[in-house]
């Protein structure tokens, strides 16, 4: 009997994994469009991104509401990354969530919600108030040497660390232990290295629109993948 009881309330706490995995994948593969409409009005984000400071930095004065709040989505976006992944890991690894592989996976998990929360960042600090001095039209010489060094720095801690290698890295490791479907672990396989293809700036390549394919990629990841944890879930009986 107890033996039972016991079998139930793990069904029960595994039907919970399952459920709050898919609702944080589904959350996660859409709540990126909300920031991507905000910004994209706002600042023409994320195209702006490689624009000189003469032509960003006015915008972002003329648009400073619309750009926190779409960067205070985005960064919620981004701080959500570590909850997916733990929740994730643990409903499509079940039995090897305490392996020294899954360990991995959630240190690289973590440290990509960090340096995404760090490239995020700039633009609720340091970025209005460059805007504000380059509208006040004193040393904008100096103010565009800020700009460059600061947008360059923390944009390739936020999009070459956090989401191209360690998101990747993450990925590569869920593929690996994850109890799924072989199409599954081809995807998430793909998926890493969709990721993984923007890291070529850091040998002096433009990646170009290798960002935009590794974002569009993950982001269907996320959604086919919160599909598949529901289905799954849903097929599952519960014992008695």
């Amino acid at each position: 009997m107890n033996t039972d009881r016991s079998a139930v309330i793990d069904r029960k706490a595994s039907g919970g994994r399952v459920s709050a995995a898919a609702v944080l994948l589904l959350v996660e593969g859409l709540l990126l469009f909300v920031p991507l409409v905000v910004l994209g009005a706002a600042v023409d984000w994320p195209a702006s991104l490689g624009e000189p400071a003469a032509t960003v930095l006015p915008q972002v004065a003329e648009n400073e509401t619309a750009l926190r709040l779409g960067y205070v989505l985005y960064l919620a976006y981004s701080a959500l990354f570590l909850p997916v992944a733990l929740w994730t890991t643990a409903t499509l690894a079940p039995d090897r969530q305490d392996s020294r592989l899954a360990r991995l996976g959630m240190a690289f998990a973590a440290l990509s919600t960090l340096a995404r929360c760090v490239g995020i960042v700039r633009w609720l600090t340091t970025m209005p108030d460059l805007a504000q001095d380059w509208q006040s039209g004193v040393h904008r010489e100096a103010v565009e040497v800020q700009y460059d060094a600061l947008n360059s720095f923390a944009g390739g801690v936020g999009e070459l660390l956090g989401v191209s290698l360690f998101a990747a890295g993450w990925l590569l490791c869920l593929a690996k232990i994850a109890d799924i479907p072989v199409w599954l672990k081809g995807f998430t396989a793909l998926t890493a290295a969709a990721l993984a293809l923007p890291l070529v700036e850091l040998l002096g390549v433009d990646a170009g629109a290798l960002i935009s394919v590794g974002s569009a990629t993950v982001q269907v990841w996320f959604l086919v993948t919160a599909v598949y944890v529901f289905r799954s879930g849903r097929r599952a009986p519960l014992a008695t």
